[in-house]
């Protein structure tokens, strides 16, 4: 069954109003009608099974049939500090890492980082980043989308995290005695966990030895080098794996 994502909408004696782009998406693009069932979800995590009363070019009005029981969720609290990179990638990232469950995204930016964010169409990026993750929410079946910040520097979010309670990893590519899977199996799990991915050129010796002494761990991910989105996914991927909800309830 379809889903749609519509943070607040209206709802008039059991009948929601639902107008904007996803009332376009239902009619116009999927030619969507009268009898026709979905699943609706909003801001707060709700999910309704609806079914469409009438089908206009402006607006969809939808009869919530019953509310329907939440998903399990992740026993982990996941972080994803990005360093920002170019569009493709960066688009790329939050709607993989959402899919895979992250909680959050914080791009920031540090050394040796490509992408610089253009002041001007800074709100527009951070929309479309959310837009990205709203869309990764209906396909996946989560709850919420993944909260996205403004970008930030690699200082901010050291400081952020320096005194939080959490098993914070850095990637990085030159570190020779711990890797990612190993520091997983050998610690406790924890409840939230914070993980900082470099740009495309990788961090600096001072911003690893920086975030050391916020309480992170250098891991690696082994012998391969991989592009900083795929990290990122990877990332993601083998946390939910050991730690998450990779695996039937």
């Amino acid at each position: 069954m379809r889903r749609f994502f519509i943070e607040h909408f209206r709802n008039e004696n059991g009948i929601c109003v639902i107008s904007g782009a996803e009332a376009k998406h239902i009619t116009k693009v999927l030619r969507m009608t009268k009898g026709d069932r979905f699943i609706l979800l909003n801001g707060d995590g709700d999910r309704h099974e609806t079914v469409i009363e009438s089908a206009g070019h402006k607006e969809v009005l939808a009869r919530i049939i019953r509310v329907l029981p939440s998903p399990p969720v992740s026993p982990i609290d996941i972080t994803l500090c990005q360093s920002l990179l170019k569009s493709r990638p960066m688009d790329y990232v939050i709607q993989k890492t959402s899919e895979l469950g992250v909680n959050r995204i914080l791009p920031f930016i540090s050394e040796r980082t490509v992408a610089r964010p253009d002041v001007r169409k800074s709100a527009n990026k951070l929309r479309h980043w959310k837009e990205i993750a709203q869309s990764s929410t209906k396909q996946s079946g989560r709850l919420v989308p993944a909260v996205i910040s403004p970008v930030s520097s690699i200082h901010e979010i050291l400081n952020q995290w320096k005194d939080k309670d959490a098993l914070k990893i850095i990637l990085w590519e030159d570190e020779n005695a711990k890797d990612l899977k190993s520091v997983l199996r050998n610690t406790d799990p924890a409840g939230n966990f914070a993980g900082i991915i470099g740009p495309e050129g990788g961090f600096s010796k001072h911003e690893v030895e920086t975030a050391k002494d916020a309480g992170f761990i250098s891991a690696s991910l082994g012998q391969r080098i991989l592009r900083a989105e795929t990290a990122a996914v990877t990332l993601l991927a083998i946390t939910q794996y050991e730690w998450g909800d990779l695996s039937l309830p």
